[in-house]
């Protein structure tokens, strides 16, 4: 990563690369790595079987086995980053073995201290953050370009199209991380007649982003979601579950609190809302800031340096040009209705499923075995997203002030 400094001088370059921003992927890894060196082995092994291991309730034992293995034969960032997303699926998988009931205290020093280390190195928490479950967990099936993941956990098919619709939906950002870009510099420059393109390429691409959203629908289940998938992503942050943290063994003798996995942790949104002058009421913003840091630094810079170019919306509105508005607010149309499509989902895959994996227990036998294996609904994080935030409360919040970003005419 480079620094800012000399930002002053070459006020707002905004080139993808100072941030490991690509022309091609945008935030997503590009090509990532699907194997560690040979050193590593142990820790691969149990990753490539991380599924089994875990509805088998094995993990544990076999964690417990491991070698404890120095980082230092790690080089370059894409190895950290297959480390990152190695040791944070291995860390979600044993503590979450045995269910919201039967978690633990301590995270075992040879998986911990390791898991830090690597942490520490690339700038992100010793958790599994949206940057390791999406943005570092793709490769290509088949020379067609067939996409698979590279590490998973128990949710079969669902939890690899959850992934994968995901990772669509980055995708689809990407022309328009390309027009943030081209705005900025348009703002700069004066130059309105590429500032309306770069805003209506901005519209398209946030557009394309609702359609690949809609995508989850085909190919995940929302019983499966509820029941099996969403406890892996849950941390131990505001968590009822696991309301004294976690201590990292090796690390700290103090327990530690980190947030699961959360959309809000893409940085597309982030990057969108500067540009377009967004703003949230102040705990929504205390959320979506407090998310930045389960960014790779990198990338949090580029919504950093976003935030400090001149306001587009005050270009605007200062322009006076009809076509102007009008682009500016098909944009912030397009990002509320992406925000609605999520409440959507969001509604179908927590709230509905929910009300069915209770109904479902309710008529259950008594005696059965708990936790994600035998599909016992989490409760602990009912209202709550796998972050840590109220979730519907938060969602809509953010849709509506979202929508309040128009420019009257």
């Amino acid at each position: 990563m480079e620094t800012d400094e000399g930002t002053e001088e070459t006020p707002l370059p905004l080139a993808l690369t100072r941030f490991q921003l690509s022309e091609e992927y945008g935030f997503l890894l590009p090509d990532p790595l699907t194997e560690l060196p040979a050193h590593y082995g142990p820790w691969m092994e149990i990753a490539h079987d991380l599924p089994r291991l875990i509805t088998s309730r094995r993990l544990r034992s076999q964690v417990h086995q491991m070698p404890q293995l120095s980082t230092r034969h790690l080089r370059g960032r894409e190895e950290l980053h297959l480390a990152h997303l190695v040791l944070s699926f291995i860390t979600m998988g044993y503590l979450w073995q045995e269910g919201e009931e039967g978690t633990v205290k301590v995270l075992p020093r040879n998986l911990a201290v390791p898991f830090w280390e690597v942490s520490q190195a690339l700038g992100l928490p010793p958790i599994l953050s949206h940057a390791d479950f999406v943005l570092a967990n793709w490769r290509r099936k088949d020379p067609k370009g067939n996409l698979d993941t590279i590490i998973s956990l128990p949710g079969g098919e669902s939890l690899r199209g959850f992934i994968l619709v995901t990772l669509l939906v980055e995708k689809a950002a990407v022309p328009g991380i390309k027009a943030i870009v081209q705005a900025v510099r348009a703002v700069l420059q004066r130059d309105e007649e590429t500032l309306h393109k770069a805003l209506q390429e901005l519209a398209e691409a946030i557009g394309d982003m609702s359609k690949a959203l809609r995508r989850m629908h085909d190919y995940v289940d929302p019983a499966v979601f509820y029941a099996v998938i969403r406890i892996f992503l849950s941390g131990w942050k505001d968590n009822p579950a696991m309301p004294a943290g976690l201590i990292y063994e090796g690390v700290s003798d103090e327990p530690m609190a980190y947030s699961g996995g959360s959309a809000a942790q893409s940085t597309v949104l982030h990057a969108f809302d500067e540009l377009l002058g967004i703003r949230h009421s102040e705990e929504s913003t205390a959320f979506l800031h407090r998310m930045r840091g389960y960014m790779p630094p990198p990338h949090r810079a580029f919504v950093e340096e976003i935030q400090r170019a001149p306001s587009l919306k005050q270009h605007v509105l200062s322009s006076g040009d009809a076509q102007l508005c009008a682009a500016f607010n098909q944009c912030v149309s397009a990002l509320a209705d992406f925000r609605s499509c999520h409440i959507t989902i969001v509604t179908k895959y927590i709230t509905v499923a929910a009300a069915k994996a209770k109904a479902k227990a309710g008529g259950a036998e008594p005696g059965g075995r708990a936790g994600p294996s035998a599909g016992k609904p989490p409760s602990a994080l009912e209202a709550k997203g796998t972050g840590g935030s109220h979730i519907f409360s938060f969602l809509k919040s953010v849709r509506d002030t979202t929508r309040e970003g128009t420019i009257s005419a």
